[in-house]
């Protein structure tokens, strides 16, 4: 009909194609955190050759999944936006477990549940932990931050939350200020306030322009720091006394 917008089938196909080889499965999932890494890094990760990393590597570009950027003599890769981050934690949900083979990799599993970033915003327990923190001081209004999945209705986890909403108080204006989050001034183009339903803990944690924001002042604040697998992060000592202080959030990670 006239003045409607043209509906389009998505290729589900190719973008599953694109994500189905085991190197570039890897090199997805070391750039979830929203950092951009090298390729000698990612090749590292996929555990692949520099020659054949960069095959891989074009085939994301082209295929709009990995955005590329040059300095001097090296190109840095990141993911193209956090929807590539969700659709990786999607598929995790009905993905078969890897296989632990060794005392390293059951530590970053323990580690990606206890303190983990989802694309540019805190997850794990830490997140949703800090989520009901923000809650509990009136920080954040609305409901208790768990997901339920009998009366869920466009909620699912590993995605964006649609069933409810939250709101920023004053009072949390406030506080976000003292610590250096500016709440009037996050990017125009991206939702504010938005929640994750967390795939490991199956409760909510913040996303949004707020989310990534504090998730930022955070690690500059250096009460978080990256740990050695992607993803992972770690509360330091000051963050531990810091979250206390500001959110009464006590960490029993």
């Amino acid at each position: 009909m006239d003045g409607e917008p043209l509906k389009q089938q998505t290729d589900i196909a190719r973008a599953a194609a694109l994500i189905a080889d085991p190197s570039r499965a890897r090199m997805l999932k070391s750039l979830a955190d929203g950092r951009a890494l090298p390729a000698s890094a990612l090749a590292g990760e996929a555990g692949v050759s520099a020659a054949t990393a960069s095959v891989h590597l074009g085939k994301l570009v082209e295929g709009e999944f990995v955005t590329v950027t040059r300095q001097g003599r090296h190109r840095y890769y990141r993911l193209a936006g956090p929807d590539i981050s969700a659709a990786l934690e999607a598929l995790a949900l009905i993905a078969p477990p890897l296989p632990l083979t060794s005392l390293k990799q059951s530590n970053r599993n323990n580690a990606l549940h206890r303190a983990r970033t989802c694309y540019d915003h805190l997850a794990g327990r830490l997140g949703v932990g800090l989520m009901a923190a923000l809650l509990e001081h009136r920080v954040l209004t609305g409901p208790d931050g768990g997901h339920r999945a009998e009366d869920a209705v466009r909620d699912r986890p590993a995605s964006y939350g649609r069933d409810v909403r939250y709101e920023l108080t004053d009072t949390g204006r406030e506080r976000l200020a003292a610590l250096g989050v500016d709440a009037d001034r996050l990017p125009p183009r991206r939702p504010p306030i938005r929640y994750c339903v967390d795939w490991s803990e199956h409760r909510h944690h913040l996303a949004g322009g707020l989310g990534a924001a504090l998730t930022t002042r955070l690690f500059d604040l250096d009460w978080v720091r990256w740990g050695t697998a992607p993803r992972v992060v770690h509360v330091t000592e000051r963050g531990t006394e810091g979250l206390r202080r500001s959110f009464g959030l006590t960490l029993a990670l």
